[in-house]
């Protein structure tokens, strides 16, 4: 199975021009290729704008990152998955994944959409699809374009409980049969209990990592009392 790449991040200092503080400030991490690695911490805090840095897009900082030795601006752009799924509502769910990048064809768009349980609605267009489907959808333009790095920005925001399990095991199942490097921002302790391998909790002004927890035992292998153990380990660091 192939795995993802190793990361390494060290932004010295991230400021907008019109803050008087910085928003990232001493944040130093590596990261193991094929790992999941979760970012804890309040919205506002900087976490989507560290998947920006990781990402390559925003390269006004102090400091640097690098994916398997090569500079984040200069290496193979990410899969993002956003908050919400941002499909375009005039094309059809393969040709929204597609736009991923000119790289995408209609071969690779089609095993994506087959990788999340879609094959079959790549015809259809976004209104014709449910809120969960939208989100698999998403899912599988982040995969067609680099199934090797996936960042996650706040996947489950306003899922109602049961696509938020759908999307739960949808993750992991990827996680499990690919080895992605996967980078999960969140500032919910479930999502971070259930899907990662590693935690980093971020707090402060400006906000710098104050708790790196190890998850341990495998996703599958996660019954209620190691999730409410986890749960309380991560509320215990915040």
């Amino acid at each position: 199975m192939a795995t993802g790449p190793g990361l390494i991040i060290s932004i010295e200092e991230k400021r907008y021009a019109d803050s008087v503080a910085p928003t990232l400030s001493g944040f130093k991490a590596e990261i193991a290729p094929g790992s999941v690695t979760a970012i804890l911490g309040p919205s506002g805090i900087g976490k989507s704008t560290l998947l920006r840095i990781i990402a390559g897009i925003d390269r006004d900082f102090s400091g640097h990152v690098t994916i398997d030795g090569q500079p984040a601006a200069e290496a193979a752009p990410p899969g993002f998955l956003f908050q919400d799924p941002r499909l375009l509502p005039w094309l059809t769910t393969s040709d929204n994944v597609r736009t991923a990048g000119k790289g995408v064809s209609t071969e690779k768009a089609m095993a994506a959409l087959a990788r999340t349980g879609l094959a079959d609605h790549a015809n259809l267009y976004p209104h014709q699809l449910s809120g969960g489907m939208q989100r698999r959808a998403a899912l599988a333009r982040a995969l067609a374009l680099n199934a090797g790095l996936l960042l996650l920005d706040e996947p489950f925001v306003s899922l109602d409980r049961s696509l938020v399990e759908e999307m739960y095991e949808l993750i992991a199942s990827v996680a499990a049969a690919d080895g992605p490097t996967m980078i999960l921002v969140t500032h919910m302790t479930e999502d971070a209990a259930r899907l990662a391998d590693r935690v980093l909790v971020l707090s402060g002004t400006p906000a710098h990592i104050t708790a790196d927890l190890a998850l341990s035992k495998p996703r599958y292998q996660r019954d209620r009392a190691t999730l409410d153990t986890y749960r309380q380990l991560i509320e215990g660091a915040n």
